[in-house]
């Protein structure tokens, strides 16, 4: 692998560990099983670099500010905001639900949302997807100063794609950690609905640190 692209995944990495994205993938894997979670990081991962790879292209051809570039910033938190609310709505409306049964010998535990079970995932992976690309505007300044560092600056599908695998290794390794938490923790409805209470202050708290920050 070419230099830059190693950078560009190293990138990636850092990237990743950035308080609003954690927050993210947390608040659509609670309660997931693993199937779920896994999907759910992956469409994250790729939902981001989409994003950063499309705004940086348009970047490339029209000079667009640093006061403009800073609304990436703003859709970032809104987003993460937005989402807090929601988990916070649905835990004191006792929107959020637990079901225990026993299938082939192993107890199995599902956690919904709202007032009948409903097996259809697609929802939350599409969210995911969704969020992934929305939270993309607000890496678009430190992709560029990393493009800038490494070459010419132009962003092809081989930097994307770099910088999508180091997200992604980042995105699944603590998919795995709340993949332990959700089968170690949330046995119960008490732990469930204070696990995305807890989920649900963080994000306002990480996305108003976004906005006055």
């Amino acid at each position: 692998m070419e230099l830059s692209l190693l950078v560009i995944f190293w990138y990636g990495i850092l990237h990743a560990f950035g308080p609003d994205h954690l927050t993210a993938i947390a608040d659509f894997s609670i309660g997931k099983d693993q199937r779920k979670t896994l999907l759910i990081t992956i469409l994250f991962a790729i939902g981001h670099g989409l994003s950063l790879f499309i705004f940086a292209k348009v970047l490339q051809s029209a000079h667009i500010s640093d006061e403009i570039l800073a609304y990436g910033d703003i859709i970032s938190a809104a987003v993460i905001i937005a989402m807090g609310i929601y988990l916070l709505f649905m835990v004191v409306t006792e929107r959020i639900q637990l079901r225990k049964h026993i299938h082939e010998g192993k107890e199995h535990i599902h956690i919904w949302f709202g007032k009948s079970h409903d097996h259809d995932a697609t929802l939350a992976k599409s969210s995911s997807f969704t969020m992934g690309l929305l939270m993309g505007a607000g890496g678009v300044r430190g992709m560029l100063i990393t493009l800038g560092a490494v070459g010419s600056g132009n962003v092809d599908f081989g930097m994307v794609g770099a910088f999508t695998a180091g997200v992604m290794l980042i995105f699944v390794s603590f998919g795995f950690v709340l993949l332990y938490f959700n089968k170690h923790f949330l046995g119960s409805i008490t732990n469930v609905r204070r696990a995305f209470a807890t989920a649900g202050v963080v994000s306002l708290v990480v996305g108003t640190n976004i906005l006055v920050g």
